[in-house]
């Protein structure tokens, strides 16, 4: 007989077990603080839901999406390479499943490394959903109805997001679907709209679009990504509406969706206009996923946008309850949540703050990719009063001509008088590699000139930042000549 079956006989439920650390879901965030707590010698368990570690990201989110990009990204280069050659078409009704065959090895994979990874660093890893009791206690209920309870010290939230649910337009999952759904559909669709103009919109946007569908794309905001350097914003749009058949539409507001019982969803809008396509996207955001957690018996609430408030070290209104990743909002990426992870369990086990913690680079995987990190120009000249900015089209370097990205930039924000690296944006297939260069360079003090002064493979992208720092040093040479003294006539 279990030991706790016999003592919850005695007491009448569940004893609580100690643990020194719990965390609520296995997603990017919660494996990362489950492991560092691991690695502090804690005694650590995670608690997941699903059948699988992972979480959302790796299961509905992040890598389904970034494999069927991966195909169309394939897609795109192939006909741009051989496109006056050999006709390159997708055939019509294909099912989507088929450009995403590889989806579930892919996914089985990360699943594989991930268990792994819990396992050589001792974690428990409890397969249930979770709720709390009090502030200490998790009652953890298996598939079979059996309850676990759970005492912690230290008990991390990690349970990530869903889609924001319009209370106006109804989802059906067959011909208007949500960020969680759309990698669901049967085939591929002529036309889509969708809504939204965020980092989830965007993608799905551009990856549909470069699949050949015809996609408009409509938020309320004035323009899409509007966090972004305006510059790379203005290429991103530009490159968006190359597309055949694709549409940004700004400051709009939806007032109606439906579908029309016959061959089309009609998305109305507050100007009038009527959108008629075959399939609707809804990505107007995402909430926290906190249903069921019953997080008022830990003395939590979330704010209004339905997300956790937490503080810089990620701690709850309650110290000992720590809420990191999708479930505290923004910027919701995979790689901010690992190192939210980290660094918040780092601060509830009082060990050293990870250096570099606070420089995280931002990768938005569209077609193509957008990566920044550290300053744009404007908040440069906002906080330093001036700067130089470098410039680094592809069309300028051997490897963006020959692997057919010659519309990428990339952009080096430095300091005027030190020419110290503040921060670097790019717009260009595989921005989210380059990008890591200029961190590299920021974390260690460097300037632009180390970029001039480095050989660099050739033909390669990362020639950029030569390019862009040798654009920095001819505008420094001519604010010199031109602040030099003019000689006295004789």
């Amino acid at each position: 007989m279990n030991p706790n079956s016999a003592n919850s006989a005695r007491s009448g439920g569940p004893v609580p077990e100690p643990w020194d650390v719990v965390v609520i879901g296995s997603g990017p965030a919660g494996q990362k603080a489950a492991v560092q707590a691991a690695k502090a010698g804690r005694r650590t368990a995670v608690v997941e839901r699903d059948l699988g570690v992972g979480g959302a990201c790796v299961h509905r989110g992040t890598i389904p999406s970034k494999t069927l990009r991966e195909t169309a990204v394939r897609l795109v280069g192939f006909r741009a390479r051989m496109g006056r050659h050999m006709r390159v078409e997708i055939p019509p009704d294909l099912q989507l499943a088929s450009l995403m065959d590889r989806m579930e090895s892919v996914v089985r994979a990360h699943v594989a490394y991930q268990e792994a990874q819990l396992q050589r660093n001792g974690i428990t890893d409890l397969h249930g959903r979770a709720r709390f009791v009090d502030p200490h206690t998790i009652a953890v209920e298996s598939v079979y109805g059996e309850t676990r309870l759970l005492r912690a010290e230290t008990i991390v939230i990690a349970t990530g997001s869903r889609p924001r649910t319009p209370s106006d337009i109804h989802i059906d999952h067959e011909h208007v679907f949500d960020s969680d759904s759309v990698l669901g559909m049967a085939y591929l669709p002529k036309s889509m709209v969708v809504l939204g103009g965020g980092v989830i919109a965007c993608e799905y946007a551009t990856i549909f679009a470069s699949l050949g569908v015809q996609v408009t794309l409509v938020d309320k905001t004035p323009r899409p990504l509007a966090f972004l350097d305006g510059e790379i914003l203005d290429r991103f749009t530009t490159d968006f509406e190359a597309n055949p058949g694709c549409t940004w539409i700004g400051n709009a507001k939806v007032t109606g969706v439906e579908w029309n019982g016959v061959d089309a969803v009609v998305t109305r809008l507050d100007n009038g206009w009527e959108l008629k396509s075959e399939k609707v996207l809804f990505a107007l955001g995402r909430v926290a996923n906190v249903e069921g957690l019953a997080i008022e018996a830990a003395g939590l609430t979330t704010n209004a946008r339905g997300h956790l408030q937490v503080d810089a070290e990620c701690r709850t209104a309650v110290p000992h309850i720590l809420a990191v990743g999708d479930v505290i909002g923004p910027p919701s990426l995979a790689s901010a949540s690992m190192e939210q992870g980290r660094r918040a369990m780092c601060a509830a086990l009082h060990l050293p703050k990870p250096v570099g913690a606070d420089l995280i680079p931002t990768g938005i995987y569209t077609i193509p990719e957008i990566a920044s990190v550290g300053l744009a120009e404007a908040e440069a000249r906002a906080q330093h009063g001036d700067c130089l900015v470098g410039r680094a089209r592809f069309a300028e370097l051997a490897r963006g001509q020959i692997a057919g990205s010659d519309q990428g930039l990339l952009k080096l924000v430095v300091a005027a008088d030190s020419l110290r690296v503040l921060g670097c944006q790019i717009i260009g297939e595989g921005a989210t590699e380059l990008v890591h260069l200029a961190q590299m360079a920021m974390l260690t003090g460097a300037d632009a000139t180390m970029f001039v002064d480095r050989i660099f493979n050739f033909p390669t992208l990362a020639e950029a930042y030569r390019v862009a720092s040798l654009d920095v040093l001819g505008q420094l040479q001519k604010r010199c000549a031109s602040a030099a003294p003019t000689p006295l006539p004789r």
